[in-house]
């Protein structure tokens, strides 16, 4: 099934719709042409891939900068995918943080460290923590569908308890023509 992980910032968002397919979309635009040229790359990487469902990341509550204008890209993401008829599901940040090394509280180094030995691959360059945030995501939609190629620890795995996946579930009965269950 074709999943987007999604990192949404005002600066570097953080795009993945495969292994080796991450890329952190800069904006060079100002206010509101910001948040349409963030929603049409995104929504076009979503129709390039025929993604089926977005795993993106929540609001950081805990964040003192640009809350608000994080909220309204949020926000506009949000209409654009059901706009678009493209369900999505939302993950904590600390749940991502949980999955990618076991501990919700960790840092973007560990994150990055824990995805290149899980990977086995070297990340580098601009943008890596918003790429890697995003392969994370993706991952977990991957891993909660039991289409991951990758062995993640039971600690790390009680990161997918808490979330809805209702939105994924649901697409993913209906691609397969399986009766659609939540549970």
């Amino acid at each position: 099934m074709n999943i987007l992980g999604l990192d949404p910032s005002l600066t570097s968002t953080g795009v993945c719709t495969g292994d080796n397919s991450c890329v952190a979309f800069h904006s060079y635009e100002e206010e509101t042409a910001r948040l349409t040229d963030i929603r049409n790359y995104v929504l076009g990487a979503c129709l390039e891939e025929n993604i089926k469902c977005v795993i993106m990341e929540g609001y950081s509550y805990g964040s003192r900068t640009r809350a608000h204008s994080l909220g309204e890209l949020g926000g506009v993401l949000k209409v654009a995918f059901d706009e678009a008829w493209i369900p999505f599901v939302i993950v904590p940040p600390t749940s991502r943080a949980k999955f990618a090394t076991g501990r919700g509280n960790s840092g973007k180094a560990e994150v990055i460290s824990a995805v290149s030995f899980r990977t086995q691959r070297s990340w580098s360059g601009k943008g890596i923590e918003d790429r890697i945030d995003a392969w994370v995501l993706r991952e977990m939609g991957l891993q909660r569908l039991g289409q991951s190629e990758y062995e993640w620890p039971a600690e790390n795995l009680k990161a997918l308890d808490n979330i809805d996946w209702e939105p994924l579930l649901m697409m993913a009965g209906a691609e397969n023509g399986e009766p659609i269950t939540t549970d």
